[in-house]
């Protein structure tokens, strides 16, 4: 059973079916309320989104998407006899999502144009796995907003103290807690300074001078290394077509907004 969209939904495709339904010729309607004609078109669209979520086009969704389209008509009609079709804001809320349908089409349309090669997308991985090379590091620290903070704190792991206990002091709290762990990453993950601290470490050594970054100064230790072992390209690929979909659609919007006039 099709289910009555959230309001807010409602009130802007109920909106856009009037809108669509002045327009229609009446031979053309697939159905009318109270004299007002809602058009082929616009059930036809209605099917097809619900087709594109997976739903089988069988009669039980006919009908149900036809009683959907005549419950929200009814509805526009209610709200225009409020005059709500007048009221600036709900107009202004009208031409956003008539925009937003223009646009998912034009993009749709930008994609299907210009699609993603096998080729590339293969391209994208090599490079992703030469910039986190070829070992992985299970590391922990200790973030402190003072140089004279994590020299004192070297200077207590000198003296035999622990550095999960130190980490207590902190100020990350995604790690504090946890002994100041980090679980194992590629150095590259890191910000440059502290990725090529890290790098340097042998296995149970830390950091004898602070590592200072954009977030304070670290005091680091390594527990382990271990070769890197990327996943298979089949298995990243749904992500890599999404991240370069993402990028294609970024670099279109960065090339249309400089050839822009805007006063």
């Amino acid at each position: 059973m099709l289910k009555l969209s959230r309001l807010a939904a409602l009130l802007i495709a109920g909106a856009i079916v009037s809108a669509s339904a002045l327009a229609a010729d009446k031979a053309k309607a697939f159905a009318t309320v109270n004299g007002q004609p809602i058009s082929q078109s616009v059930y036809n669209a209605f099917v097809a989104e619900q087709k594109a979520q997976g739903a089988p086009d069988t009669p039980d969704l006919q009908n149900a998407v036809k009683e959907e389209l005549i419950r929200r008509e009814i509805l526009a009609q209610e709200a225009k006899k409020k005059g709500l079709d007048k009221n600036p804001n709900i107009q202004g809320q009208i031409e956003l999502a008539k925009q937003a349908v223009l646009i998912r089409a034009y993009l749709s349309d930008y994609v299907q144009a210009h699609p993603i090669s096998e080729a590339q997308l293969k391209s994208e991985y090599e490079l992703i796995k030469n910039n986190l090379g070829s070992t992985e590091y299970k590391a922990r620290h200790v973030l402190v907003e003072k140089e004279d903070e994590a020299k004192a704190i070297i200077a207590r792991l000198d003296k035999g103290e622990k550095f999960s206990e130190l980490a207590k002091l902190s100020k990350d709290p995604g790690s504090k807690d946890k002994g100041g762990e980090l679980g194992w990453s590629s150095p590259n993950a890191y910000v440059k300074p502290f990725g090529e601290a890290l790098a340097k470490l042998k296995k149970g050594e830390y950091t004898k001078t602070p590592v200072k970054s954009d977030f304070g100064y670290h005091v680091i230790q390594l527990d382990d290394s271990r070769p890197m072992t990327p996943p298979p390209f089949d298995q990243v690929k749904p992500q890599l077509q999404q991240r370069a979909g993402q990028q294609q659609i970024e670099n279109l919007v960065k090339e249309l907004r400089s050839k822009a006039k805007v006063d």
